[in-house]
């Protein structure tokens, strides 16, 4: 039975991974994706607004499968199939059995966080992942009082450290946590001490990078604050929680309520709370909390596996959480191409009055998501792009630049332009910033100009300007942005540079 069980649950774990590679290319490259793609050709220590580690992946997949669509999808997809193993184990460490592990997996895979996550290459799905594996060894050391377990939480929280500074919140949740716990006699075993030092040793580096870098990490959060979280409604927090985990919320309500009662594990149900409410009145994002959902699912399977004994209810529980996935998969994972996507969200609210998700930040309504909306466009953009610099003389190509104005237009000229030869291009946002030159040796004769429209400055330097293409789809979000060729300056292109870097203050 055990060996049916665990063929049960790796069969479940491929086939998330499968899933999400079948949809991979229905639509294009992610604006993130193409920004977090782009560290990896300049690994460093730390950029802009992350950790390094995202970048540091991403320079492995570049030199394992190069800068298709597909090597940015891959790895994704595979932490997927890795978080339905390890939640399996998770309920397996809480004492359930193979029922609950069987539910665990099948729960993992329909959790609509999930299947958002992983499909999108960000340091999320990696967040979501380690906080997972750093409650796992929690729970092994609570098991087993090995005091092995304690050093390799302090491994992993070091590397989840690297990922996203976010996980800080967990540790201290859980320190909080078990310090109202039996548990609270770790804080006598010196092995926790050594395991906060290999934390700190093994992030170290990343506090080097931000010291000698002024800190962006701060202007980072400034700028998130000032213009994403202070939108953020504490109401719609709370209802998000559960619209998150949608067809297994029900396993999470029930993992939560079951962990608290079990004496021995409810330092989880405790560092849960701490981590909603730190964030709830933080006003943080809503998706900032997953990393607490697996281990609370998979108390909620055990709880189910308990309660329930009848064969056939137990059946139907798993094909109940699938039915109901199924019509609101679109929502999570575009299973559908752009024009089928469009039709879906179309009849939602034609239907049923629903316009979810098509609400992008700034409040307007659009025919996609905005996560949607921001993968398209970009093949013709990089396309538009090789057609203006196939202009340029092949022999005067060194007398040329080009400039995108935001990172999703820099991204992809960096990691589609690949494929079209062509040379990485300056932009100040993001971790674009530290990267574009101070001068130009030879001097600058050719601009190709990415942006909504014709800058002031541009159009005066340059006598010669023409409009080669823009993004035609109105679907996207970057729809109208257009490719300029921009020839024969009326002065020095450098000193006119070194006036704009003068104006730049800041990636963000």
């Amino acid at each position: 039975m055990r060996s049916s069980k665990n063929w049960v649950v790796f069969g479940l774990a491929l086939f998330n991974i499968a899933i999400h590679l079948y949809v991979y290319n229905n639509l294009e490259y992610h604006r993130d994706e193409l920004l977090y793609f782009s560290l990896g050709t300049h690994p460093d220590l730390g950029y802009a607004t992350v950790p390094p580690l995202i970048g540091w992946i991403a320079a492995l997949m570049q030199k394992l499968f190069g800068y298709s669509l597909f090597a940015v999808k891959l790895f994704p997809a595979l932490l997927g199939g890795a978080l339905v193993v390890l939640s399996a184990r998770i309920t397996k460490e809480l004492n359930g059995g193979t029922y609950a592990q069987i539910l665990t997996a099948v729960a993992i895979v329909c959790m609509p966080v999930g299947v958002r996550a992983f499909h999108l290459f960000q340091p999320v799905p990696i967040e979501l992942f380690l906080w997972t594996l750093i409650l796992f060894y929690t729970l092994r050391y609570i098991n087993t009082e090995k005091s092995k377990y304690l050093l390799i939480i302090g491994f992993v929280s070091g590397i989840a450290l690297l990922n996203k500074y976010l996980v800080a919140l967990l540790l201290f949740a859980l320190v909080l946590a078990i310090a109202f716990t039996s548990h609270r006699r770790v804080f006598k075993n010196k092995s926790l001490y050594y395991g906060i030092l290999i934390a700190f040793l093994v992030f170290l580096p990343n506090m080097i990078w931000q010291y000698t870098h002024d800190f962006p990490v701060i202007g980072h959060m400034n700028a998130l604050n000032e213009n994403q979280l202070v939108y953020v409604d504490r109401m719609s927090f709370m209802a998000d929680q559960l619209l998150m985990t949608f067809s297994v919320s029900f396993l999470l309500i029930m993992g939560f309520v079951y962990i608290l009662k079990t004496k021995k594990y409810r330092y989880i149900t405790y560092t849960a709370m701490i981590v909603i409410l730190a964030l709830l009145a933080l006003k943080g994002k809503s998706y900032y909390t997953m990393g607490v959902f697996p281990v609370l699912i998979c108390g909620g399977c055990i709880a189910m596996e308990k309660w329930i004994s009848n064969k056939w209810i137990r059946f139907a529980i798993p094909v109940l959480i699938v039915m109901i996935t199924l019509p609101a998969l679109p929502i999570g994972l575009p299973i559908y191409s752009e024009e089928g996507l469009v039709r879906y969200f179309k009849k939602l609210e034609n239907e049923h009055g629903l316009e979810i998700g098509r609400r992008f930040e700034d409040g307007t309504i659009h025919s996609l998501p905005q996560d949607y909306a921001d993968q398209l466009g970009w093949e013709e953009l990089t396309r538009v792009t090789k057609e203006a610099y196939d202009l340029i003389p092949s022999q005067d190509r060194n007398r040329a630049v080009i400039y995108a104005s935001n990172y999703g237009q820099a991204g992809a000229i960096t990691v589609i332009g690949k494929k079209y030869e062509l040379p990485e291009p300056v932009c100040f946002n993001e971790s674009f910033y530290y990267w574009f030159p101070k001068q130009f040796d030879p001097d600058i004769e050719y601009l190709i100009y990415i942006n909504d429209e014709l800058g002031e400055d541009v159009a005066y330097l340059f006598q010669d300007i023409e409009q080669i293409g823009s993004i035609s789809s109105p679907n996207a979000r970057e729809f109208g942005t257009v490719v300029y060729l921009c020839k024969n300056p009326r002065s020095s292109f450098n000193v006119f540079w070194a006036e704009v870097l003068e104006s730049v203050a800041s990636p963000f």
